[in-house]
């Protein structure tokens, strides 16, 4: 929260009612209508705008207007214009047809919907003309008096005037996950949103009940202000995005160059004529351009979608599936996404020691299972006191959910943790309140800090039942119980339980103390009128019992996330509006950082320079009590720092970085609508263990796109070297391949293996090597080398010597045959299966980098033999369907020409693998050596 905004919610906060009510012109009794139709008009309805949503239309043509879809366009056009309508028409058609895919699998990942809005309630409570009135939310206005009541989503900011037992849950805002209590007395607390008699909008009522004045709605709450802050956050482009964007260029420039020197030398060294060598170079450069890149890519990552949607994980957009496999650092929220958001005790304390009750801490059958050992309630009557009181001090409900569904918390999750106890201790939290009636209760509140209930007990004998903070369950202690006991409270006893107090605060747990007294005939109280029984008479000479100490739980999955995080080289940094406190022990106990990991509050965040910030975050840190400003500064700072920064939240308060990170994840159950609609990622099972299998599905994505990269450059050469010996006879050998038979190999035959490719599942060590540093590209000396050099001189070696084959057979050198007719068409035929032939051999070698085919079993990835069968098929429809032939220029081939073709694969491939042998040898030699 900038200072100028902190300062006006904390003048709000600090002036007296009467002067407030002066200040919005309301009164006691509320706004009259026309004083309230007014504002109305004045600041507009009390709606949250998420910001102005995109045309359908606009989303849809953004689909046809990436680098490669304009190249695409252009070539089309020069095409149509060069007289050759079937190719134009050809390239034209895989745009629409990849563009419409693209937009439909955003579409359906991504519906637009205005979810701040949904968040807020439809109705409130408010005071009118003196009147209590219930009015659509959307009209509330500043001046309104409003009350608010356990389950109640708060609908705007206001002044807390009066309370009974009022607690509020602002995790969504401040990832605190423990409610906060409020009342109408100004406390500034720690933290943002910390003021005591101040609520905000988006937050939930747990307990209680309060009347405030709204002195803020709509886009003016604190609410409004976080949603406008998401919206002015302009979304990063992905990784994948800007490198198809390079590599566009890249093989554009190249085909251009390529297309006019084949233009000059067509004209100058051939003496073609100027519009024959045009559609010449548009041949070449048509060899050039993978046309079928973009569709493989936009099929490859949506194959990647639908994995990772089966590992809990929804990409709303699909070049974000490479981007996980970039990540170097994840900004984690705490609350809802490394813990459980569920409130646990851990530990009881005693006079008479500690019971560890997690795990195999649980009470059967009236007995008590302490680290496995059994122990029965008679033998633990101070326990069984600690967990009656737990019981009978408790204004929560614990609703279990029908069949799938999690149980329901009506009242806060300190007090459901408690209820769990009780359950675990096999007490039937309605049967001991029937045994125990209340008589009388004494709310809790933030100045005494404790609540107490009167309860009859099964014997007719009053009791006085107290949970509180330990400071103040100290004040009002006089005996202790021990053994089953009472025996006076010493100093010694007083320092022994500040001293376990504190040493449950350094682990990050939070405790609470319990009391109790029994009123016997010699106590003053004895036969007094309830009424009597005030704070000041019943919360005095209590006999200390015990202290249980809680938790909000790590998720039990995280562990085993966190390492392979660390393996992989990603760091982890925790971003939490919780206490430095909590957010340090819970980040060492799972592993994010060591025990002499740096923490940073918010306080301390402001006042850091960006240079320092910068270097902290390169280091071990973790940010506690942060506002939302902070989330996405320190997003942004990673970034500056060449991070690729993924960032995961569940509440209104991560939305900014997630939307500015490079890849948003939100949590799928317990994560706001804001969270989501402002995420790349959602998980749908809250599990961070998804993320991990996330980036390994993205980086196994990026290594595929390269594999199939390799596979469709590589048939470029072999598409280009026709041409190059047409030139090299100034036109004496006649285009041994067409365009049309080129546009087949790029936008045909190469498609299917080529997303056979993208299917290869991940190389083993692929999450134990380092993120690719930023500075690889798609296109590397590797690939270059492979496809051009190596596996494309290979092609056109072959495919050369398939069209010279044929025309030998035929009565070569005779130039009729060469140029025209039957001859020429079954050539230029042999030259485009001998290519075709070849890409099959590229398919198996492209399927691994080093690794042997052999190794990961030659027939386990079906897609790319379906590939295989179907290009086989369509060579066979291209040679002998009348129609096709007439277009392709292509001819029926003899079956003993079909045999060579078949023979192509198996040298290719095995020369292959043998290259791969050696480099494995050669690796495991320099390793040995190293070692």
């Amino acid at each position: 929260m900038a200072n100028r905004e902190a300062s006006h919610i904390d003048d709000i906060a600090r002036t007296s009612l009467d002067d407030l009510i002066n200040q919005y012109q309301t009164t006691k009794l509320g706004l009259n209508d026309r004083q309230a139709a007014q504002r109305l008009e004045k600041y507009g309805e009390n709606t949250i705008q998420a910001g102005a949503h995109r045309s359908e239309l606009l989303i849809f043509i953004e689909n046809f207007t990436s680098l490669m879809a304009i190249l695409l366009w252009i070539s089309g056009i020069i095409a149509i214009f060069a007289g050759m309508l079937e190719l134009g028409i050809a390239i034209w058609a895989v745009n629409v047809i990849n563009g419409c895919f693209s937009y439909w699998q955003q579409h359906a990942a991504q519906k637009a919907t205005d979810s701040l809005k949904r968040l807020l309630p439809s109705y409130v409570k408010v005071i009118r003309n003196g009147q209590a009135k219930q009015i659509q939310v959307e009209k509330l206005v500043p001046g309104d008096l409003i009350s608010l009541q356990a389950g109640d989503a708060i609908p705007a900011d206001a002044r807390v005037f009066s309370t009974a037992n009022f607690q509020v849950d602002e995790s969504s805002l401040t990832g605190e996950s423990v409610p906060v209590e409020k009342n109408d007395q100004y406390r500034a607390g720690d933290g943002e949103f910390a003021q005591a008699n101040v609520v905000f909008a988006g937050t939930i009522v747990t307990s209680g009940t309060a009347n405030a004045l709204v002195f803020a709605t709509g886009m003016s709450t604190e609410f409004g202000r976080i949603a406008r802050l998401t919206a002015s956050q302009k979304k990063v482009v992905y990784p994948l995005q800007r490198e198809l964007n390079r590599l566009t260029r890249q093989l554009t420039l190249i085909a251009i160059l390529i297309g006019v020197a084949f233009f000059v030398l067509a004209i100058f060294f051939v003496h073609y004529p100027v519009a024959k060598s045009f559609i010449f170079a548009l041949g070449m450069i048509v060899a050039f351009i993978p046309e079928g890149l973009l569709p493989t890519v936009t099929l490859s990552l949506a194959q990647g979608t639908q994995r990772m949607a089966k590992r809990h994980a929804l990409l709303k957009n699909l070049s974000s599936v490479e981007t996980l496999g970039e990540t170097t650092v994840i900004c984690s929220d705490k609350t809802g996404t490394l813990t459980q958001n569920q409130m646990t005790i851990n530990h009881l304390w005693l006079s008479t020691g500690q019971f560890d009750v997690t795990g195999t801490g649980y009470y059967t059958n009236g007995v008590i299972q302490v680290n496995g050992q059994p122990v029965a309630l008679k033998e633990a009557s101070d326990l069984t006191m600690l967990v009656q009181i737990a019981t009978l001090d408790n204004d929560t409900e614990v609703v279990e959910g029908k069949q799938t569904e999690k149980s329901k918390i009506l009242g806060t999750p300190t007090e459901a943790a408690l209820i769990i106890l009780a359950r675990k201790a096999g007490i039937n939290f309605g049967e001991i309140k029937q045994k125990f009636s209340r008589l009388k209760e004494l709310p809790f509140d933030s100045t005494r800090k404790l609540m107490s209930t009167i309860t009859k007990t099964p014997a007719g004998k009053i009791q006085v039942n107290t949970k509180g903070a330990l400071s103040s369950e100290l004040q009002i202690c006089d005996r202790i119980l021990a053994n089953g006991q009472v025996r006076p409270l010493t100093d010694q006893d007083r320092q022994m339980i500040l001293a376990v107090n504190e040493k449950y605060a350094r682990e990050g747990l939070r405790t609470l103390a319990f009391s109790f007294r029994e009123v016997t005939a010699a106590d003053p109280l004895s036969g007094r009128n309830l009424s009597d029984y005030t704070i000041q008479s019943a919360e005095t000479h209590m006999i200390f019992v015990g202290l249980a100490a809680m938790s909000d739980p790590p998720r039990p999955e995280i562990f085993e996330a966190v390492k392979k995080c660390h393996q992989a080289n990603i760091r982890i940094i925790m971003v939490t509006g919780d206490s430095p406190i909590t957010a340090k022990s819970i980040a060492t106990r799972i592993g994010i950082t060591s025990p002499s990991a740096r923490v940073v509050t918010g306080d301390q965040l402001a006042q850091l320079s960006d240079h320092a910030l910068q270097q902290i975050v390169r280091n071990e840190v973790i940010f506690a009590r942060v506002a939302p400003e902070d989330k996405f500064r320190i997003v942004s700072t990673c970034q500056q720092n060449g991070e690729i920064v993924a960032s995961t939240g569940d509440g209104v308060n991560d939305a900014p970085a997630l939307k500015r990170a490079d890849i948003g994840i939100a949590m799928g159950i317990t994560g706001t609508d804001v969270a989501k609609d402002a995420a790349d990622m959602i998980l749908t099972d809250d599990n961070f263990a998804s993320i991990v299998s996330a980036i390994e599905e993205g980086r196994t994505v990026y290594s595929n796109l390269q594999k199939f990269l390799l596979y469709i450059l590589n048939s470029n050469v072999p598409e280009a070297m026709p041409s190059v010996v047409f030139l090299l006879t100034r036109g004496l050998v006649p285009l041994p391949l067409t365009v049309m038979q080129i546009l087949t190999v790029d936008l045909g035959t190469d498609l299917l293996p080529a997303l056979g490719l993208g299917t290869e599942k991940s190389e083993p060590g692929i999450m134990k090597q380092p993120p690719r540093p930023q500075n690889s590209h798609l296109l590397n000396k590797s690939i270059i080398w492979k496809a051009f050099g190596l596996y494309g001189l290979w092609a056109s070696v072959i495919s050369t010597a398939a069209y010279f084959f044929v025309n030998y057979v035929n009565g070569w050198p005779n130039a009729a045959l060469m140029t025209s007719g039957v001859g020429y068409a079954k050539a230029t035929t042999m030259t485009l299966g001998a290519i075709i032939f070849c890409q099959i051999a590229a398919a198996m070698n492209c399927r691994t980098q080093l690794s042997s085919v052999f190794s990961i079993g030659i027939f386990s990835n079906r897609r790319i033999w379906l590939g295989i069968v179907a290009e086989i098929l369509l060579l066979a429809l291209l040679m002998n369907v009348p129609f096709l032939q007439e277009i392709f220029n292509t001819g029926p081939l003899t079956t003993a020409e079909w045999g060579v073709l078949f023979c192509i694969p198996i040298p290719l491939f095995l020369l292959e693998e043998s290259r791969k042998w050696l480099v494995r040898r050669l690796k495991d030699h320099q390793s040995t050596k190293n070692n």
